[in-house]
């Protein structure tokens, strides 16, 4: 058992997880960067995969669906297919498909690009503002019930420290 395995069930037995993820995996013995990786990767797991699941049963969706159309709500007039894979991070082939369900469902509609007849530009209907709407306000409230158990002075600090990261982080990439 590690230390941090060791720590969480005498101090936080509801925090320790059913299946060992990769933090508590660790031996203790790897490289304090590793370990801060293996914790920070975790914690974004544990909570992307509440965030998935409670898409799935509340709203009959999926997270890739959620943020496309997160996308969109920036965008009232619509953004190209390019400029949606490169905000999410994926490839064009997976804006596709996510594309072409939200438009069988009516949540988003294909408009002609009149600077670019190849392309057209994917936006919200109405019926895909109202139904982002009700999601989003969910999706804070379960962001808020998770992040809860940290002090606002934790969280605060937390997310100076992560902004401390982030540009850190941009410094080093190559260019």
């Amino acid at each position: 058992m590690t230390d941090y395995t060791q720590y969480a069930a005498t101090q936080h037995p509801a925090v320790t997880p059913p299946v060992p993820d990769l933090e508590t995996q660790a031996t203790g013995q790897e490289p304090q960067d590793l370990r801060l990786w293996l914790r920070m990767l975790s914690c974004c797991t544990l909570i992307e995969n509440e965030l998935r699941s409670r898409l799935r049963t509340e709203f009959q969706t999926t997270l890739p669906r959620f943020d496309l159309m997160s996308q969109l709500t920036h965008a009232p007039k619509g953004l190209k297919m390019s400029e949606l894979s490169r905000l999410m991070m994926v490839t064009n082939g997976n804006i596709t498909g996510i594309t072409d369900q939200l438009e069988k469902d009516g949540l988003v509609e294909r408009l002609k690009d009149d600077s670019d007849r190849r392309s057209s530009l994917i936006r919200l209907t109405m019926k895909g503002r109202r139904y982002h709407r009700r999601m989003q306000r969910a999706h804070a409230t379960w962001i808020q019930s998770l992040l809860g158990g940290l002090a606002p002075s934790a969280r605060a600090m937390l997310f100076d420290l992560l902004g401390d990261l982030k540009q850190s982080t941009y410094a080093r990439l190559p260019a």
